[in-house]
């Protein structure tokens, strides 16, 4: 079914996502019903094309930009949907390698504003939606669809997947997802389908997921971790997210060569996952690490990649994280934090909070900014060559500093 929009819009891209922040009295309402109910009027539900959908706490941008790399070198034209994004809403949505257009997006806000009537939909569903709706008005080959949070109630699985990939599962988002990785790989497990093929990167899967699988009768996939040490060796990627992403494309027909594959790697640029940027002889390393088990990796690639100088730290993250244990992760590889208020950010964790935690655990060097800004401004006075700059915790901290590091490139030419 087709529903037109109610004409043309009077409102620019900004003035939109401001008005879908306000569409729904909640930021997060878990469940299908509505998504799905927008998707029938607008004819959304039967794609017409493969679907992968992939679920887990950390490593599912990983997964699709690997699929996605090896998918478009092979001629497939691909649809690709990810959250959140770093600096611009278009980055969220993906057209053979393309960001969607202002235009593009608002013409698709507008037709799925005509179909919900009087249906409210929360930010991310709307978002879901208008992805569904341009990737079927671009005529993709493919969807690659992330999961935003948990699995079963998320509103990417109003679709289903010929082929459902589960990451990593670590304890995160645990009010709303379950507080052990048992119950939290349930809700992952709700982007199953009967008989389609299972691919799992964690590398100790829980129980509930492998049963849940075996009940649905899916074809299981697991992935051998020396096969993943061997893979990733060299590269800023989890190995099991390599190879999930390589499994699923050759059960769509698409193998990435043994001569083809790594350079399709070395190629991948992933913005914020292990970025290392040289800054006059600093390396500036962005991790979007926002939970305890993406800490840890972040833990592990420093002790596997030294640097001879000192490490600090620019570190904002949400209140509902474990910071605690995010803080632990680390130990005594950072030498020296600057923390941060994210002052446009209503769940963020007050710098204050994170520096008695700091304190509590001995830490002698830090520092308490107003914003990222201002503290990657302090830590870059203070570093060295040689030094390293570690800017994680949330996304919001990225994105936050990421104008100044272009800036500074700039005048070094």
């Amino acid at each position: 079914m087709s529903v037109a929009a109610r004409g043309p819009s009077p409102l620019g891209l900004d003035e939109w996502l401001l008005r879908l922040e306000q569409l729904h009295p909640r930021e997060i309402e878990l469940g299908l019903e509505r998504s799905a109910e927008v998707a029938e009027r607008l004819g959304l539900l039967k794609p017409g094309c493969p679907v992968v959908t992939v679920a887990g706490t950390n490593g599912k941008g990983s997964v699709i930009a690997v699929m996605d790399a090896i998918l478009r070198s092979n001629g497939w034209r691909t649809g690709v949907y990810t959250s959140p994004h770093l600096l611009k809403f278009n980055e969220r949505i993906c057209v053979d390698g393309a960001m969607a257009t202002d235009t593009g997006l608002v013409e698709s806000f507008e037709r799925v504003d005509a179909a919900r009537k009087d249906t409210p939909l929360t930010y991310f569903e709307f978002s879901t939606l208008a992805a569904l709706d341009i990737f079927r008005a671009s005529k993709v080959d493919i969807l690659l669809l992330e999961v935003g949070m948990g699995g079963r109630l998320d509103a990417v699985n109003i679709l289903s997947p010929q082929i459902a990939v589960v990451t990593s599962i670590a304890l995160d988002h645990e009010s709303w997802l379950g507080h052990d990785r048992g119950a939290i790989a349930l809700e992952k497990a709700g982007i199953l389908r009967p008989g389609i093929d299972f691919i799992c990167a964690d590398l100790d899967p829980p129980a509930p997921l492998c049963e849940r699988a075996r009940e649905l009768g899916c074809r299981s996939h697991f992935i051998d971790a020396e096969a993943a040490r061997a893979i990733a060796e060299g590269l800023p990627l989890r190995g099991e997210n390599i190879l999930a992403a390589c499994r699923a494309t050759a059960l769509l027909g698409v193998e990435a060569g043994t001569a083809e594959l790594p350079t399709l790697l070395r190629k991948l640029k992933l913005t914020a996952r292990l970025q290392a940027i040289d800054l006059q002889g600093v390396e500036i390393l962005l991790d979007v690490a926002h939970n305890p088990a993406a800490v840890r990796n972040l833990a592990d690639f420093l002790r596997e990649k030294p640097r001879p100088g000192r490490t600090m730290a620019v570190f904002a993250a949400l209140s509902d994280k474990n910071i605690r244990a995010m803080i632990q992760a680390v130990g005594r590889l950072v030498d020296g934090w600057f923390v941060a208020d994210l002052p446009r950010v209503p769940k963020a964790a007050r710098a204050h909070s994170v520096a008695a935690i700091l304190q509590q655990a001995e830490v002698e060097m830090v520092s308490i900014n107003s914003n990222p800004r201002q503290a990657y401004r302090r830590a870059r006075s203070v570093l060295r060559r040689g030094d390293r700059l570690l800017v994680f915790g949330s996304f919001h901290t990225v994105a936050a500093v990421l104008p100044g590091i272009e800036k500074d490139l700039k005048k070094i030419g």
